[in-house]
């Protein structure tokens, strides 16, 4: 892959693009491997300058990738990537190693449809070894790289750069639990940019961490345990032992790795280049391993705006370089569905103290944040650990008490087992509140809300609801708070409502049954979600076609509401399902119910409209749905292909 060169005398680059000299040097790392360690400050900065200038045209996350700017320039620096194989954990911090490695041609592409993924992706750039969207995956996968070269004889190491949040999934420790086998092919770096681990540092911190990297240091400590081995007598050997840990772990807090059979360095600077060259040297060079580098960085790193912003433009929208505000929208317009959520369960528990809320590192993302300023003891952010989370949330259940697991949907998909095991089978009534369902835009496939209509509706014991508008969201978060006789889940998606009024009091929403919005006689549309508006703008084109039109909000995917889904197909003469989930979810089940009353054998016309069977690219929400064909256009041709499948010619105006 090539990439062009973005320097301010370049033919055709726009004006105020950074001057970037030493950048425009570099297409690939085989390029940045060629420059001197004296020059690779400077093309950090700029680095840093391009990055800065990209995120502004494209929005999206910066923060993370700001504070690794200099840690990305070492790596690729020291180790013979793609043949060294680097795995980012997780992907969003990943943009610096983008453009070094061939894709600067196409960074202001960034999460726009056609372009740049924002995480790593395998089917992007040989440098991507392996997707990675979600946390605390890196080690398991570079160990598995690690150890296949091991088995195969091919000389490339692993290397997994995990950030410290990242580090509070137990995934993490089960993958170092097992890593001993990978011998010195195998290097973590961890990324600390919220110094939750480690105090600050400086020039002793960085130059004990290079003495322990090295050759020397590592050959001798080995030395000395064999000799303590075949010299010392028995009684003597604990304490030799504990003083090797203590004097290998003053000063750096190393003790939990080591215990797992890493050796560990640092902490150190992580924009120090001179500190952080050597010490990866050294572990490159290391017989012994797997290594662990303890890497601080500060989020938000060189930019100032974000530097002083509290989530350290985590995730911004576009902005201006020189002032960093972002072009938001103005306010005004309806409330997101995440904050509807918010309000109505702040609601729920002023009226009942037995309400708590659960979240998995995303306590912003879910609304809970807001909860948590109200109820600052009911609330809980386990870190990311959706494990834990939901069996966390059954003990609570189990104890009496009504808690609210709010987890986006492609999160929850890691706890399954735990939804299975703990929750289902025991029948506690856990509330699962799934933010992000169905599709979200610019963070494509692997944040997509695909597959929880699918995995929750098959298990016995569920009530799976979907909310159609912010207003049936504020009464399933009510129904839920009252229900008390097995588990409940509610899906609603990103982003703002549709502009309906807000209900001042929630309704209890009957447990299985939907509402009729619109009555017509000849096509039935039943809606789970928010296709209810694209349905209704349907049935108003096929209603100009002759087609009368009923369109059914159906609120629940089990229990299915037989009695209205018996009457819709009784009487109309094509039926239509559709819903923002993958195969095998809300059709499925009513296709089932439909095979199982025989209603197929008498000439049922049925269609069920879902998400196809792929996983969709990044791009605008409204441009994935109508790719989907699960917009108003789509659910018009599905109606009309099925009466001319069944030989019924239609025209505009045919029918009355």
């Amino acid at each position: 892959m090539t990439a062009t060169s973005h320097g301010a005398d370049a033919p055709g680059t726009p004006a105020g693009r950074p001057v970037t000299p030493l950048l425009d040097q570099v297409r690939l790392p085989s390029d940045l491997r060629r420059l001197r360690p004296d020059q690779l400050p400077q093309l950090a900065d700029e680095l840093r300058a391009e990055l800065i200038d990209a995120v502004s045209v494209t929005g999206g996350h910066l923060g993370a990738g700001l504070g690794v700017v200099e840690l990305t320039v070492a790596l690729h620096y020291v180790f013979n990537t793609p043949e060294d194989r680097l795995v980012w954990d997780v992907g969003h911090q990943a943009y610096p190693h983008k453009i070094l490695t061939g894709r600067r041609d196409r960074i202001r592409t960034l999460r726009q449809g056609g372009g740049l993924s924002g995480f790593t992706k395998r089917s992007e750039s040989e440098y991507d070894p392996f997707g990675a969207a979600h946390s605390s995956t890196s080690i398991s996968a570079a160990l598995g790289f690690a150890i296949a070269n091991k088995l195969s004889g091919a000389p490339g190491k692993a290397i997994a750069v995990i950030g410290d949040g990242a580090m509070s999934a137990g995934m993490a420790y089960e993958a170092m639990n097992n890593a001993r086998e990978a011998g010195n092919r195998l290097v973590v770096v961890l990324n600390d940019n919220d110094m939750s681990i480690a105090p600050p540092v400086g020039a002793l911190s960085a130059y004990l961490a290079r003495i322990y990297s090295s050759n020397t240091f590592l050959e001798f400590r080995d030395a000395v345990r064999q000799l303590a081995k075949k010299t010392l007598p028995r009684q003597l050997k604990e304490p030799a032992r504990r003083a090797d840990e203590f004097f290998r772990t003053l000063g750096t807090g190393g003790t939990l790795f080591e215990e797992l059979g890493f050796y560990y360095v640092g902490p150190i600077d992580g924009h120090d280049l001179t500190h952080l060259v050597p010490i990866l040297e050294n572990i490159r060079d290391a017989a012994e391993g797997p290594c662990l580098v303890h890497v601080v960085t500060k989020k938000g790193k060189g930019y100032a705006p974000a530097e002083a912003a509290a989530d350290k433009y985590h995730g911004v929208v576009k902005f201006d370089v020189v002032t960093g505000k972002q072009h938001k929208p103005a306010p005004g317009g309806p409330p997101s569905y995440t904050s509807v959520f918010a309000r109505a369960l702040i609601a729920e528990a002023e009226r009942d103290p037995t309400i708590v809320a659960i979240t998995a590192a995303m306590p912003s993302g879910t609304g809970v944040d807001k909860f948590a300023e109200r109820f600052p003891d009911r609330a809980f952010d386990v870190g990311i650990a959706e494990q834990h989370a939901v069996t966390f949330a059954a003990g609570l259940a189990a104890q009496g008490m009504r808690p609210f697991a709010a987890i986006y949907s492609t999160f929850l998909q890691r706890a399954y087992d735990q939804v299975v095991h703990d929750v289902a089978i025991q029948n506690l009534p856990v509330r699962f509140a799934i933010d992000r369902a169905g599709l979200v835009g610019a963070d494509g496939s692997t944040h997509a809300g695909s597959f929880d209509i699918t995995y929750l509706a098959t298990l016995p014991n569920f009530v799976v609801m979907a909310a159609a508008d912010e207003a049936e969201l504020v009464h399933m978060v009510h129904t839920a708070a009252l229900h008390d006789s097995g588990p409940i889940a509610f899906r609603y998606p990103r982003g703002e409502g549709v502009g309906v009024p807000l209900p001042e009091t929630p309704q209890r929403l009957e447990i299985g049954k939907g509402r009729v919005v619109r009555e017509g006689k000849t096509v039935a549309i039943l809606s789970l979600g928010t296709r209810l508006h694209e349905a209704l703008k349907a049935a108003d084109e096929l209603e100009a076609r002759g087609l009368s039109t009923t369109v059914a909000d159906m609120r629940f995917a089990k229990p299915l509401d037989v009695e209205l889904i018996r009457r819709l197909c009784a009487t109309h003469e094509v039926v239509v399902t559709i819903e923002e989930g993958a195969i095998g979810g809300f059709g499925a089940h009513v296709l089932t119910l439909a095979s199982d009353e025989g209603w197929v054998d008498a000439g049922l016309r049925i269609r069920t409209m879902r998400l196809p069977d792929v996983f969709q690219d990044h791009d605008k929400p409204e441009r994935q749905y109508a790719e989907a064909g699960l917009d108003a256009a789509g659910i018009v041709r599905t109606v009309l292909t099925a009466l001319r499948h069944n030989n019924v010619e239609v025209s505009e105006g045919a029918r009355a």
